[in-house]
């Protein structure tokens, strides 16, 4: 496989749950190696100056319209989670904590879905812990890898790698040296892997 498809992302972000709902196929498609990038939206955004779309009420209003098009089109569910936006710092230590695992992808459907599927309080320690549990994972376990300091390292390096390479928010994806900002870039993604 030499095309490789970068995605540097956040489960804070439902443009990210989207993207991640169709970069496997997308991938597979063009027989592509997919790169996740879990990376710190809220310091990607100190960075960069830029702020969540939630900050702006009219764009807030419109991005949650344009997103629920994309849900449609795609044929998933997103919900417009009540408790956003949501603290992710530890849900995104988990994230890399479970990088480089067999699970890492259960992780991610477990947390996604949580937050984008069933409007859980994702920033709520009991909540997160429930979610785990019932995704089949050990609660502690999860805290105890996120603990690690060389977790909370790398989250950092890859949100520091993140800013380095241009990206000012969620999802941005990378074919090569071209960057696509936002799950709406889909298409763009695959012409660049044609």
């Amino acid at each position: 496989m030499s095309k490789t498809i970068e995605c540097y992302f956040d489960v804070g972000s439902p443009a990210s749950y989207l993207a991640w709902t169709q970069l496997p196929d997308l991938a597979r498609r063009h027989n592509a190696e997919l790169v996740w990038k879990p990376m710190l939206l809220g310091g990607v955004f100190q960075a960069t100056g830029n702020q969540s779309p939630a900050a702006i009420e009219a764009k807030s209003l419109y991005s949650r319209m344009d997103m629920q098009r994309f849900a449609r089109r795609y044929g998933v569910t997103l919900n417009q989670n009540p408790f956003f936006p949501v603290n992710t710092l530890q849900l995104m230590r988990g994230a890399v904590a479970f990088l480089d695992t067999p699970r890492f992808n259960d992780y991610l459907t477990a947390v996604f879905n949580a937050m984008w599927v069933n409007e859980e309080n994702m920033g709520e320690p009991e909540v997160v812990t429930r979610v785990l549990t019932a995704a089949g994972f050990d609660p502690d376990d999860v805290m105890t890898r996120a603990s690690d300091p060389a977790v909370k390292e790398r989250l950092k390096d890859i949100t520091t790698e993140a800013v380095n390479r241009g990206v000012f928010g969620a999802p941005t994806l990378f074919v090569g040296d071209d960057m696509f900002f936002g799950q709406d870039r889909l298409w763009m993604v695959e012409e660049a892997l044609a």
